[in-house]
């Protein structure tokens, strides 16, 4: 990985490319400490020593956008709107037909669909920002702390929050679709990267601060390479699936007559079963802060559902991670599609008919690996849990499972796209 980089900084396209996203992540991770106009700085420095943040749904925001939700920055909100949007269009496809022509038109199509992501985007950021300022007033942000975050809660102050932290939203996807367009690497990923990556160091330093800082710190440690190592061999592995196509005349020309294969990846459903799960399993929790907290379902709930480590909560993330892995995969790949195109193409799977046989066996096969890829993400998502729980570091820390999948599944993409942009550019021939 560092060799590659060190070669592409040789190159001067290359370094040129580098050198612009490096710039846009620094001017990111600035706009994270900004305070949105009408915030107390200080207050809110006072409430995250003292308090912390109280439920699992805040800490996963707070981590996708590097902390500066708690600090309600102007990027308060991150990249969390543009990644709800995303995926409520995708899911859009299977009930809206409209969706599902855009997405078959090829390069327009896809064109209209981002489109309508970034305005879901923005409508999004107006209600989550809505959300953010109302939980910081009522003081459920911190869990209760005794200062006033928002000191001025006049209509005025609250519309200029509202509209500042929408604005940052919008920024930040401009910054990530710029990042893709003239930097390397995808631009909202990067982005996410940049901000899980930036809640690491402080979060192992204040592990090496407490008791027994240096043994945890290397348990700790031990423990991230090891699923750092699981992650990186099983989004790695792929299963294949041979494809042979027929010769066919084309006019003069013969066509066909190669071979290729179906790549199908153990892990189709990327991060996005734990983020649901998490943000399903946040819910009750947010709901029981604003009852009485001396009701027996409010105890129950904060006692077996908003504890990361109650077994109720670790049997529940399972099966909804298992259910959302699935149900995300049935959504993204369309074994009825794909054997369309291979027949309209002369391809077929050597032993299987073309049509209805075809589209049967991929189906076959996509629900035979998605049961080792769910279990995957599960043990991925709940040893970090797990394994910090017992050592009593606590809950708020940044090397959870989905945070360490997202790091290395971007890192590798990105090393990928600098490896086949060095190959352009260094391509060795047979003449040399």
């Amino acid at each position: 990985m560092l060799g590659a980089f060190v070669r592409a900084f040789r190159t001067p396209d290359l370094r040129r490319k580098l050198l612009f996203t490096i710039g846009i992540m620094v001017v990111f991770r600035i706009g994270s400490f900004l305070p949105t106009p009408g915030v107390s700085y200080p207050n809110v420095q006072q409430c995250i020593d003292e308090m912390g943040t109280g439920n699992d749904l805040l800490g996963l925001v707070n981590l996708f956008s590097g902390g500066a939700l708690l600090q309600l920055s102007v990027f308060a909100l991150g990249i969390m709107p543009y990644i709800t949007a995303s995926i409520i269009v995708q899911l859009l496809r299977v009930v809206i037909p409209k969706f599902e022509e855009l997405h078959k038109e090829g390069q327009s199509g896809t064109a209209k669909l981002t489109q309508y992501t970034r305005y879901l985007t923005i409508a999004l950021a107006v209600l989550q920002s809505t959300t953010v300022i109302t939980i910081a007033r009522s003081g459920q942000l911190f869990g209760g702390c005794t200062v006033d975050v928002i000191p001025d809660s006049s209509w005025i102050t609250l519309v200029i929050m509202v509209i500042t932290m929408t604005a940052g939203t919008g920024l930040i996807m401009w910054l990530g679709e710029l990042i893709t367009e003239r930097g390397v690497g995808n631009g909202m990923s990067l982005l996410i990267f940049t901000s899980i990556a930036a809640s690491f160091p402080p979060a192992l330093w204040s592990i090496a601060g407490g008791n027994n800082g240096a043994t945890k710190f290397l348990i700790v440690f031990a423990i991230i390479i090891l699923v750092i190592a699981l992650v990186v061999f099983v989004e790695q592995s792929q299963r294949r699936i041979p494809v042979q196509y027929a010769k066919r005349m084309v006019g003069r020309r013969m066509y066909g007559g190669s071979s290729t294969y179906i790549p199908i990846k153990i892990n189709m459903a990327g991060v996005i079963p734990i983020i649901f799960a998490s943000s399903l399993l946040a819910i009750p929790g947010i709901i029981a802060q604003f009852g009485d907290q001396t009701s027996p379902w409010v105890l129950w709930v904060s006692r077996n559902l908003a504890v990361a480590d109650a077994p109720l909560h670790l049997a529940l993330y399972v099966f909804l991670i298992i259910f959302f892995c699935y149900f995300y995969t049935a959504i993204t790949f369309n074994p009825d599609e794909v054997a369309d195109n291979m027949k309209k193409y002369g391809g077929f799977i050597p032993g299987i008919r073309a049509g209805r046989p075809t589209a049967d066996y991929l189906s076959y096969v996509i629900s035979r690996i998605t049961a080792p890829g769910s279990l995957y993400l599960a043990i991925v998502a709940l040893i970090p849990t797990l394994a910090f729980a017992l050592l009593d570091i606590g809950q708020n820390i940044p090397f959870g499972g989905s945070s360490i999948l997202i790091v290395v599944g971007v890192g590798l993409e990105t090393v990928k796209q600098i490896e086949s942009q060095l190959q352009q550019r260094h391509y060795e021939g047979f003449l040399r």
